[in-house]
């Protein structure tokens, strides 16, 4: 079987002298219909126009026969032709589209992708399938190799905060880009990926609240955020109160899905004691990118400052001794006799005069009386220790112009011992003697 180009086909038997007497025929693929021959000559000729990248061979045979008798001269001859490739094909990028991603910062000359365009010319002749690779448009931020396709990141000031992503053309041409080569072209999508190259920062740099003195411990008093122009878990922050005398009242927790801190009171706060409280709130990333250490952008600080309003509290009594609310009488003072002093005030600022009262409930015989002014509690009766060694009475408080801010303390009353019992014997005891006895005889 012999290879045949379609440019130069033609069949010879060895028999043709020239003088017309054989007569040549093909059959095969396409023969009489794309291939017709002449019968004489033995010259083959296409019929219509061939397309290598549809089918690339044709299988024919040759006969040589005696043009009266058709009787075969030779053997019948099989023979190939290969249809020779022009470049009538550009490339095609057939995997499409193309999305690729790189991360943020990363240096110049970092592999993003690869990009691949066939062409259906014949790669083994010539250049026609020969492909080479350019970027169109966005050549200034990526390159592509020209033999590889892979796309690799032309700067590295690449910043996903400015823009995540770039449409690239890029371009295959073949005949390995000489003049004349077709191309193909094909959109590619780079997506920048975060990394965490930015600190928390507060939009604010002083935050004020306000809360009651009254305000129970746990009570949250406000919220405050620190933006984070990251995206994903390096948004993930955590928030802290500097060490500090204000610092020990409040206590800070971070809201894990909003990235808020919420301040609460940790605490219980006196508006007469500090009326505005500063505090400073730090922010700092949880995810930190051991290649920006350096530049310590990893946190960001605000100032808070807490104003405690005043609230109208009822009286506070105060003893020597906080512990203990006990006073001492003996058991033969006078009616009328002093057994101590109470003392309550107004805790607010305008220190109303409070009025004492005893809870007639705990003293039902009026054994203690209390002045309402001074809280002097005096006899109202007679003691007896032997009776009752301890009294136990609840003095009321109240603000002399509003009755109802009221405090009450339970007030403990030993009563002291003094000798004002004679000796007793414990059981009665009986004798008896013999009436006719003597001194010193003992029946």
């Amino acid at each position: 079987m012999s290879l045949i180009r379609v440019s130069d086909v033609q069949i010879h038997s060895d028999s043709d002298n020239g003088e017309g007497m054989i007569k040549y025929t093909i059959s095969g693929e396409g023969a009489g219909t794309i291939f017709i021959i002449d019968e004489i000559t033995g010259d083959i000729h296409a019929t219509q126009k061939l397309d290598r990248e549809e089918k690339a061979y044709y299988t024919l045979r040759a006969q040589a026969r005696d043009r009266y008798s058709s009787a075969p001269l030779e053997p019948e001859s099989e023979f190939v032709i290969k249809v020779q490739d022009i470049n009538d094909s550009e490339p095609k990028f057939l995997e499409g589209p193309y999305i690729g991603s790189v991360a943020e910062l990363s240096p110049i000359g970092t592999s993003v992708m690869k990009v691949a365009a066939s062409d259906e010319d014949d790669p083994t002749y010539g250049s026609s399938a020969r492909v080479v690779y350019s970027v169109l448009d966005g050549e200034k931020f990526f390159t592509v190799d020209r033999d590889t396709g892979v796309i690799r990141t032309a700067v590295a000031d690449l910043d996903r905060e400015t823009q995540d992503r770039y449409e690239l053309v890029v371009k295959a041409t073949d005949m390995a880009g000489q003049m004349g080569g077709l191309s193909g072209s094909t959109t590619v999508t780079i997506v920048i990926t975060d990394v965490n190259d930015n600190a928390p920062s507060f939009s604010q740099k002083l935050y004020q609240f306000s809360v009651s003195e009254g305000a129970a411990v746990g009570t949250p008093i406000g919220s405050v955020i620190a933006n984070d122009a990251d995206m994903g878990d390096n948004t993930d922050m955590s928030y802290f109160i500097t060490e500090g005398e204000d610092g020990k009242l409040f206590k800070i927790t971070t809201d894990a899905q909003t990235q808020e801190a919420v301040i609460s009171i940790k605490e219980p706060l006196d508006f007469e004691t500090k009326q505005v409280h500063t505090v400073l709130v730090e922010a700092v990333n949880k995810h930190v990118d051991e290649r920006f250490v350096d530049l310590g952008t990893f946190h960001d600080r605000t100032i808070v400052k807490v104003s405690v309003t005043d609230v109208d509290e009822p009286p506070l009594f105060y003893f020597p001794n906080a512990s203990h609310n006990t006073l001492e009488v003996q058991e033969d003072a006078k009616l009328g006799a002093l057994v101590g002093v109470v003392t309550a005030r107004d805790p607010d600022k305008d220190n109303v005069p409070v009025r004492y009262s005893i809870d007639r409930a705990t003293d039902q015989e009026h054994i203690f009386n209390i002045d309402p002014v001074t809280g002097a509690i005096t006899l109202g009766k007679i003691l007896d220790r032997e009776t009752a060694g301890w009294h136990n009475i609840t003095v009321i408080a109240v603000e002399a112009d509003n009755p109802a801010h009221a405090n009450q303390s339970a007030v403990s009353i030993r009563i002291l011992d003094v000798n004002d019992n004679p000796p007793e014997l414990a059981t009665p005891f009986e004798a008896s003697i013999c009436e006719d006895a003597k001194p010193d005889q003992v029946c």
